[in-house]
């Protein structure tokens, strides 16, 4: 279902990378853990983030580690610097977004295909996020989901039935 918002709502919904990632195990000691599908041309990786503090400057450190290790950074021209920053900035913002709405993010899932990087950040709250309208660019604040509508090719929220919280996705195109 669409949102009024832009986004786009899905109730009980699984994307195709969900059944690869919900094998990998959120542990302790090693909040990072990867699933990569070669076959399937899918790279997912997980960033438990429940009780972990300065959870957005960890998923910004978390992400931008990956975009080393696809070779997104260091940037080769000025496009696909600006291509990884906007990753990083969407990042913070649905991580910002968990924190501040919805009692903080659980997880990180960072799903790379060959055209398109997928964030999801997963959350208890119940809220219904969407950018504000109107949108007032001079005012402090309520910028979050503007800032992701704006950025990337698309958005939207999962919801498990009979389940607490959602998974807050967005996509964005790949770096050329």
């Amino acid at each position: 279902m669409d949102t009024a918002a832009g986004g786009r709502e899905a109730e009980g919904s699984v994307h195709p990378a969900a059944d690869a990632a919900a094998e990998v195990p959120a542990v302790a000691d090693a909040p990072a853990a990867a699933d990569v599908s070669a076959a399937a041309g899918v790279d997912v990786r997980t960033l438990a983030l429940g009780a972990a503090s300065g959870t957005v400057p960890l998923a910004r450190d978390f992400t931008r580690s990956l975009l080393y290790d696809w070779g997104w950074l260091p940037a080769a021209s000025a496009d696909a610097r600006a291509a990884a920053e906007d990753v990083l900035l969407v990042v913070s913002e649905l991580v910002t977004n968990a924190c501040l709405h919805a009692d903080g993010p659980e997880l990180l899932r960072v799903v790379r295909r060959a055209k398109v990087l997928r964030l999801e950040v997963a959350d208890r709250g119940a809220g219904q996020p969407a950018p504000r309208t109107p949108h007032r660019s001079g005012r402090p604040g309520g910028h979050g989901m503007f800032i992701v509508q704006r950025l990337c090719l698309d958005w939207g929220i999962e919801r498990s039935p009979g389940e607490p919280g959602k998974t807050v996705w967005a996509e964005l195109a790949a770096p050329a």
